[in-house]
């Protein structure tokens, strides 16, 4: 058995679980998210949880009930509390502003990159720290455009500049020595 799949997920009084057939909706305070489950794998409320089960035990259907577990667990999370991933931009000249709804990012090409956010993202710049703010209710799409902020500029192994994840650590390489 799936140790993952097997544990319960709690709904908060605040969030409304929604099963039909495939089809998963789950609302609450921050917004709603709608996901369809495959069909080997089954869903049912009982008692304020979320039960998940499947229908065989190949291996397949055992990854697939823990993977469906932990998504609609991170959907209830989401319409509840939020996700959030924060940015650092390190390196001299290298800035973010926003402009309307669109991310502006100076990062020492010739051109500025304008990147324009999907409207489920709220994106917030801390200009005194160099820092990114991206925030939403869906994981995945809150990891997706974090990861793709990151990719215009990713941090070079030499001096650490670039855009890196808060807290994530770039192993720094020693550069060339002088000719003996």
């Amino acid at each position: 058995m799936s140790r993952v799949g097997k544990k319960p997920i709690p709904i908060p009084n605040k969030v409304k679980v929604e099963i039909n057939g495939c089809n998963l909706m789950v609302t609450g305070p921050k917004g709603s998210l709608t996901r369809v489950i495959h069909p080997d794998i089954t869903a049912a409320v009982h008692d304020n949880t979320v039960v998940v089960a499947r229908s065989s035990d190949l291996k397949k259907h055992r990854a697939l009930h823990g993977l469906t577990r932990a998504l609609i667990h991170n959907m209830v999370v989401g319409v509840m509390e939020g996700y959030t991933r924060q940015l650092e931009i390190i390196g001299v000249g290298y800035r973010a502003e926003m402009r309307a709804k669109n991310l502006v990012l100076h990062l020492g090409y010739s051109h500025p990159i304008v990147f324009s956010p999907p409207e489920e993202i709220a994106l917030s710049v801390m200009p005194k720290e160099n820092k990114l703010e991206v925030k939403g209710i869906d994981k995945e799409l809150v990891g997706l455009v974090a990861s793709k902020i990151r990719s215009f500029r990713k941090p070079e192994p030499y001096k650490g500049k670039g855009i890196r994840y808060v807290g994530e650590y770039v192993r720094t390489k020693a550069g060339k020595t002088a000719g003996s």
